[in-house]
C-alpha cells in the first residue's frame, strides 16, 4: 500500500506542479501583457478539473505516507528528528498554499479584471514556487538534502 500511495503522491505532484508551472511561465505573462483575464479563466476552467483532485490526492497520500514514516504524530514537528523536519516543512508549505488560495478566492477573484490581474499574479507566482518547493522537500527525503 505504501508504494501505491507514493506513486499516487508523485503523479498528483506532477499534475499540480506542472500545471502551475505552465500557468506561471506561459499563460500568466500573456495575460499580464494583454491585461486579458480570459487566458487565465480558460486555463483555470480546464485545469481545476484535474488540479484540485490532484491536490486532494497529494494531501491524502501525503498524510498517509507521513504516518507510515513517522506514526507518532506528536513528533511531526520535532525538528531534531530528520523525517519530522520533512513532514513539518511539507505541512507548512500546505498551510501557505491554503492561505494563498483562500485569499485569492475571497479577495482577488471576486474583483478580477484586466486592471487587477497583477493581484492574481502575486498569488500565482508564490503558489508555483511553493509547489516546486513541495517537490524539492519531498525529493530531499530520499536524497538526504535536508536531513
Amino acid at each position: 500500500m505504501y508504494h501505491i500511495a507514493l506513486l499516487l503522491h508523485i503523479l498528483a505532484a506532477t499534475v499540480w506542479t506542472g500545471g502551475h508551472l505552465v500557468l506561471a511561465i506561459t499563460i500568466l505573462p500573456k495575460a499580464l501583457k494583454s491585461k486579458d483575464i480570459e487566458f487565465i479563466k480558460t486555463f483555470e476552467q480546464c485545469y481545476e478539473k484535474i488540479g484540485i483532485p490532484a491536490l486532494l490526492v497529494q494531501i491524502t497520500s501525503g498524510l498517509y505516507l507521513a504516518y507510515q514514516l513517522l506514526p507518532n504524530i506528536n513528533l511531526w514537528f520535532d525538528w531534531s528528528h530528520p523525517v519530522a523536519k520533512i513532514i513539518s516543512l511539507k505541512l507548512g508549505l500546505l498551510c501557505l498554499t491554503f492561505l494563498l488560495a483562500v485569499d485569492a478566492r475571497l479577495r482577488v477573484i471576486p474583483k478580477l479584471s484586466g486592471d487587477t490581474i497583477r493581484d492574481l499574479a502575486f498569488h500565482i507566482v508564490p503558489v508555483t514556487v511553493i509547489s516546486v518547493l513541495f517537490v524539492f522537500v519531498g525529493v530531499s527525503l530520499k536524497a538526504g538534502w535536508l536531513i
